[in-house]
């Protein structure tokens, strides 16, 4: 650790993520090969890649929070551990990846977490197969061409009962001041309510999900994350992946603020008909964006 933080930050960076890197690999290479197993043996695919991907989540959460000194805090709901469930969260950067984690291994389903990927990935050798191998949702956004990869990905769930933590960024891409404006455009000229600090959510995918898993007997939840950063007095500003990678004390030193707020709703609360549904994850956004203007008038006066 001493040594760690008398080096240059840039190859304190290279020190910490050659080895995790090269671990990683071998992690893709291992799940590749699980690939046509999967046909035949489904549910123990599942266990192995979940014990695969916690390997992997874990050490480079260990890095964020334990070498690097990301101090991350947490408000709202109580999550019970163990517990499967739809999750929604907003879109900030690369380092939003870190703050779900934080809560999946604090719930005991870090390995467990599995993400909405772009297709693309489906084609890049290993590591786009170990995600396909591992069960993740492989997706366009065009949620009537993805039928078939998300059939594929809720059978798993509902039929074979496997746990999960199915993640999806509502708002579909990362938030930054560009695409805020265009959300204000297109909400405007759509008669659709601007959220604060946010983009607006799309709706479909959220909605698609939900009514899947609603046959499953063991999602009963839905998750909403709220994620929030400041870098000393400039709100919504987080570090790079890079940044994550290299730099020490990014909470003490660097004035780095890391903060997820969780809330948690039965699924059978939730309105039943798909414009009800995305009506209720407008609103979610709304209230999130409310939520994350209190906290950044809190922020600015400590």
């Amino acid at each position: 650790m001493a040594i760690l933080g008398s080096i240059p930050s840039d190859l304190r960076g290279i020190v910490l993520a050659i080895p995790w890197v090269i671990y990683l690999a071998v992690c893709d290479a291992a799940l590749s090969l699980l690939l046509p197993v999967k046909i035949f043996a489904p549910d123990f695919v599942y266990r192995v890649s979940s014990q695969i991907a916690y390997s992997v989540w874990w050490w480079i959460q260990f890095i964020f929070e334990t070498l690097n000194g990301a101090d991350i805090t947490f408000s709202g709901d109580r999550l019970p551990t163990k517990e499967s469930a739809v999750v929604i969260s907003n879109h900030v950067t690369w380092a939003d990846f870190y703050m779900i984690q934080a809560l999946a291994l604090r719930s005991s389903m870090l390995g467990q977490c599995r993400w909405f990927a772009k297709i693309q990935l489906r084609w890049v050798p290993f590591l786009g197969w170990g995600l396909w191998a591992m069960g993740m949702p492989m997706v366009t956004r065009n949620w009537m061409r993805d039928q078939r990869e998300l059939q594929r990905v809720f059978g798993g769930i509902v039929r074979r009962r496997w746990p999960m933590w199915l993640i999806n960024f509502s708002e579909a891409t990362r938030f930054t001041p560009k695409k805020y404006e265009e959300s204000k455009i297109w909400c405007k000229q759509n008669g659709r309510p601007q959220p604060l600090h946010l983009l607006y959510p799309r709706t479909k995918g959220f909605v698609t999900t939900v009514q899947q898993l609603r046959k499953a007997p063991h999602v009963k939840v839905v998750y909403d994350f709220t994620i929030a950063y400041q870098y000393k007095d400039r709100f919504h500003v987080a570090p790079s992946m890079w940044e994550t990678m290299k730099l020490p004390n990014l909470s003490a030193s660097q004035g780095y603020k890391f903060h997820i707020h969780t809330r948690r709703f039965l699924l059978e609360d939730l309105p039943h008909t798909d414009e009800e549904l995305a009506k209720w994850l407008e609103q979610r956004w709304i209230e999130k964006g409310e939520w994350l203007d209190t906290l950044k008038t809190k922020w600015s006066v400590e």
